[in-house]
């Protein structure tokens, strides 16, 4: 990362829509016009796969790490396109324009995608080249996918490892039967994922065009009940039964007695050597198509995993592993001429893992709200400490807004020591201009900035609480926060520290 550049933190759920969350609609252009009107050339947004009840309709726990969220497709181009009528989108609930009601959101637009999909069947258009072009390129994860989407749905959402041992184990007749009694369904899941990357790759092609470039979020790990499980057993450590023998997390710290028992299944790196890493090859290809730069969720766990037996209820007594780093990501560089990762390596990072990212050049992060607890001058997220090659934020999804970090997370010494370091005092009403200016002038090339905190809004506006199953990834901006004033105010601070 060579240009100094700055941009905006903003999940696709978040933006205004007439149909309970945020889409790929008119709103979503309207955001990148404010975008580049704001003089800012990033959207990060948050893995864009599907979510579901179960997993807290976290976007980091999902069925598939390819596959796109169906409940980001445009209701209203798809009426537009003539997929849907006007009056396919009459009854819809009262949606709050603040929060995400998941569950009528899935409800209404699962229902509208169904009549789309079946519209779209009777008039033939499974001939469509464009169709049949995208189910071709996309076979080596879309046919797996959409078959595991219909089995579950006739198993009543049962996970694939309680499935009849048959289709647990993908036995050849056993699939091909339920791909033909299936077919209807899993022509629609082909539908929903067509329409999904095809508006996505519109949106995206105009976030270029206007000079603004998309920053994608991959999670490292992916969730035992998933396509990527179920089709790809031999690169995890599952038992006879493809129950797994180990799983993910992070060991006991000054946080937590018991350290993180995420649940995930860990890769077998061994495994996934002896097949040149073909999964991830096809997972960085497939994200690289849709993102300019891609974040790494939980980077370290390329050079090193906590591995706990999957039989223990807590992580205390996992172990760390090492993973083949170098020899990944050197797999990597020979199929790709670029890899424009950013690195999640917050909290504890080992000198491995720096060394791995200094021999790549993977910028990592520095998130300012760790910047001011105990002593400042040795805390590396503090902007005297802070490189070029890094990306600086503010906060983070995980994070609670700065103006709600001000109010609920500093005691008064903290605030003290802030407003010393800031050289003025400062409020709840003013912080986050105030570490958005801190941001802005880090000498790191990369700043970005939720949209939280432009709005200067409190923790009601939280993206999420690590650790809480409920009540997350809800929160929605509405259409009049985006003001040609804050535009001005944003292009401003922006031009005066180089980033314009």
């Amino acid at each position: 990362m060579i240009t100094r550049r700055s941009g905006i933190l903003l999940h696709i759920s978040s933006l205004p829509s007439p149909h309970g969350i945020g889409d790929f609609g008119p709103e979503a252009f309207r955001f990148v016009d404010f975008l580049h009107a704001a003089g800012q050339s990033l959207w990060q947004v948050l893995p864009l796969n599907p979510t579901a009840a179960g997993y807290g309709n976290s976007p980091y726990s999902s069925f598939s790490a390819f596959a796109g969220n169906p409940l980001f497709i445009s209701l209203e181009r798809l009426v537009e396109a003539g997929l849907l009528a006007a009056s396919d989108l009459e009854g819809a609930p009262s949606f709050s324009a603040g929060r995400v009601d998941y569950e009528a959101v899935t409800t209404f637009k699962l229902q509208c995608l169904q009549t789309a999909g079946a519209g779209y069947g009777r008039a033939g258009q499974a001939k469509d080249p464009e169709f049949q072009s995208f189910c071709s390129a996309n076979a080596c994860w879309l046919d797996g996918y959409t078959l595991f989407a219909a089995l579950k749905a006739h198993f009543s959402g049962a996970p694939w490892y309680e499935w009849p041992g048959e289709l647990r184990d993908l036995e050849e007749d056993a699939v091909r039967e339920m791909r033909a009694m299936l077919a209807e369904t899993i022509f629609r899941e082909k539908f929903f994922q067509y329409t999904f990357f095809r508006q996505w790759k519109e949106l995206k092609e105009y976030c270029n065009r206007k000079s603004v470039q998309v920053m994608g979020d991959v999670p490292i790990y992916v969730s035992l009940d998933s396509a990527d499980v179920w089709c790809n057993p031999g690169i995890f450590k599952l038992d006879e039964q493809r129950r797994p023998l180990f799983v993910a997390g992070v060991p006991p710290d000054y946080f937590s007695v018991t350290g993180q028992r995420w649940g995930n299944p860990v890769y077998d790196w061994d495994a996934l050597k002896e097949g040149r890493y073909e999964w991830w090859v096809e997972r960085f290809e497939h994200t690289l198509r849709l993102f300019d730069l891609v974040r790494i969720d939980h980077f370290r766990g390329f050079a090193g995993y906590w591995e706990i037996p999957a039989s223990e209820e807590t992580a205390v007594r996992g172990q760390w592993v090492e993973a083949p780093a170098r020899d990944f990501f050197n797999a990597l560089f020979r199929r790709f001429a670029l890899l424009p990762i950013v690195a999640e390596d917050l909290g504890v990072i080992t000198p491995d893992v720096r060394e791995v990212m200094d021999s790549f050049r993977f910028p990592g992060m520095k998130v300012l709200q760790f910047a001011f607890y105990g002593e400042v001058a040795e805390n590396s997220y503090a902007p005297h400490h802070h490189i070029q090659d890094c990306v600086v934020y503010t906060g983070t999804h995980d994070n609670n807004t700065t103006r709600g970090w001000f109010r609920r997370e500093l005691n008064d010494s903290d605030r003290d020591r802030l407003m010393q370091y800031l050289g003025r005092s400062v409020d709840e009403e003013n912080v986050h201009w105030h570490m958005i200016r801190e941001a802005m002038v880090s000498v790191a090339n990369t700043c970005m900035v939720p949209l939280q905190d432009f709005l200067g809004l409190d923790e009601e506006a939280r993206m999420n609480l690590p650790a809480t199953a409920h009540g997350n990834w809800q929160w929605r901006f509405q259409r009049e926060d985006l003001t040609p004033d804050l535009a001005r105010r944003i292009s401003g601070l922006t031009h005066m520290y180089g980033r314009g």
